[in-house]
């Protein structure tokens, strides 16, 4: 099991996703691997990387922990991040030192206790990313050191538009109940951050806004657009 400490710079850290678009330009390898560079050195606590390869590149060249997650479709299911045992033992192999997958109570080939006991046996923390409080309490009583709002706007029943806010009530409500919670969901500005730490997050997890060109390029564009 992951001798991670939740203190230092956990509390209160930012967690940098270095994910790009897929097929997108900035989709290789070495661009990752520089993305992850960049946010360790300017203050990152962590950094997520999607993909067993590339988990294992940044994991060798970064002092900071790595967030593991491998995004691929299931059959019979929605779930999409790291839906089976056989991903999270690969992903804990690589190095990550946290083990993030879906948390929420929908159709599952795996179940989240089974994803949980296989990170913590293959020396992985666990993070579940859930959308709801019911999905964070599931997930924090079946070992998972952190728990995160990942999807909370991203499925059927709790989808929202794309320019809703975070969720700070989901953020509160497992914070309130002694869960580490990992605030990540449209987190778009400092400020975000920033009230996210003050609605009771340990860690604030930041992706599009950082690391995604297209997606802040957009943001720009149609906010000059409506003017």
């Amino acid at each position: 099991m992951s001798a991670l400490s939740w203190g230092g710079p956990w509390s209160r850290g930012l967690i940098v996703s270095c994910q790009p678009v897929p097929g997108g330009p900035l989709d290789q390898d070495d661009i990752v691997l520089a993305m992850a560079r960049a946010a360790a050195l300017s203050g990152a606590c962590a950094v997520r990387i999607e993909g067993v390869r590339r988990v294992a590149l940044v994991a060798r060249d970064l002092a900071v922990p790595v967030v593991g997650i491998v995004k691929r479709t299931c059959p019979d299911s929605p779930v999409f991040i790291t839906p089976t045992v056989a991903d999270v033992r690969a992903l804990a192999g690589a190095g990550a030192a946290v083990v993030a997958f879906d948390g929420t109570l929908r159709p599952r080939p795996d179940t989240v206790q089974a994803l949980v006991a296989a990170a913590h046996a293959s020396g992985a923390a666990a993070m579940a990313d859930c959308a709801t409080q019911a999905e964070g309490l599931l997930a924090w009583s079946s070992g998972c050191e952190l728990v995160g709002t990942t999807l909370s706007g991203y499925t059927a029943d709790t989808a929202v538009a794309d320019d809703a806010p975070p969720d700070w009530a989901l953020i509160a409500a497992l914070a309130q109940q002694g869960i580490r919670v990992v605030a990540e969901g449209r987190m778009r500005t400092p400020a975000d951050a920033a009230r996210a730490l003050d609605c009771g997050a340990l860690s604030v997890t930041v992706g599009s806004a950082i690391t995604r060109i297209e997606h802040i390029t957009q943001w720009f564009v149609q906010a000059m657009r409506k003017g």
